[in-house]
């Protein structure tokens, strides 16, 4: 019955996120589409004076957010992350979801447990989650994007054989690529039709993607551009440069695997075991939690624990 509650508890505090959530975002959505439609048929049609209100108490909620919560660094910040991890949102309804899923991650972990110090877990975890989301999608994103560079440079090196311009080779390259790296040089492309010099398109890209070989190939056009020569060749040499340097990678992953599932198990283990010894007998662990030495030696292992993750991440990461 208890286990019955809290499922239903937990599916209603879904839905009403859910619906918190449309109502924040999806207006807006909402209104950018049909402004979209405006511009493409120059229709004349106006907003509703409730979908006016509507709009307009998201627009001032948001802009409070901005200005009391964002400074302009950290708006910076938060700004190019979700570009690098090409999540749709802007700074300040990433900061209202990270309070809604705080407040949903301490009120369920509340609920299954009844403890306050669960309560405070549920809750630092839930304002840690979305940031662990977009910095995956960030790293996925952007190994994404170095899969593909050296198919990209190839068909630049094969386009500019032909004859073409290196703005003609990008479009080529927009013609036959995929995702991610269509989005980002359409991206190009479409701020060198604005007015921007390919310099800056370059470096802006450049920006967005932080890929030590796309700089190397950034570095080279812009240099070639500058003393002359054919440029072809000198990106031939980059992409056998690249080819090279993504096999030693994997091969030193697939060599590393083992000590990083180890550090993981490290850093994993004890909370996992932990929570399940509380959810299955409260009083045989709680005494680490009540008294002054639990908590010492709790704190001790934290401690210790977190070292040890951090030590084996260090000794597997090696930079190629």
């Amino acid at each position: 019955m208890k286990w019955y509650l809290i499922g239903m508890v937990m599916f209603s505090s879904f839905l009403l996120f859910t619906a918190i959530f449309q109502m924040i975002f999806l207006s807006d959505k909402r209104m950018q589409r049909r402004m979209k439609k405006y511009l493409e048929q120059s229709a004349k049609k106006k907003l509703s004076p409730k979908t006016f209100n509507l709009v307009l108490q998201v627009r001032l909620a948001t802009k409070k957010i901005q200005e009391q919560v964002l400074t302009k660094e950290k708006n910076s910040r938060l700004e190019t992350l979700l570009k690098r991890a090409g999540v749709p949102l802007k700074p300040e309804e990433y900061i209202l979801f990270q309070w809604m899923s705080t407040a949903l991650g301490g009120g369920f972990f509340f609920l299954i447990s009844g403890n306050v110090l669960f309560l405070v877990l549920g809750a630092s975890l839930g304002f840690m989650a979305p940031k662990w989301v977009v910095i995956k999608k960030q790293r996925d994103r952007v190994n994404g994007f170095n899969e593909q560079l050296a198919d990209m440079i190839t068909t630049v090196v094969g386009a500019l054989r032909a004859g073409f311009s290196f703005p003609q080779a990008l479009q080529t390259v927009v013609e036959e690529s995929a995702s991610p790296m269509k989005e980002e040089i359409e991206t190009v492309l479409r701020e060198m039709q604005y007015g921007s010099s390919l310099e800056d398109s370059l470096n802006r890209l450049k920006e967005r993607m932080p890929s030590e070989d796309l700089d190397l190939m950034i570095q080279a056009i812009l240099i070639q551009r500058q003393v002359g020569g054919n440029l072809a060749t000198v990106l031939e040499k980059i992409v056998d440069t690249i080819m090279d340097r993504n096999k030693i990678q994997r091969q030193i992953r697939t060599l590393t695997a083992q000590g990083r599932l180890s550090g993981i198990v490290i850093g994993l283990l004890p909370v996992i075991l932990a929570f399940v010894i509380y959810l299955i007998e409260p009083g045989y662990i709680g005494t680490l939690f009540s008294d002054t030495i639990g908590l010492i030696l709790v704190g001790s292992a934290t401690i210790s624990g977190v070292i040890g993750f951090f030590l084996i991440r260090k000794l597997t990461t090696i930079e190629v």
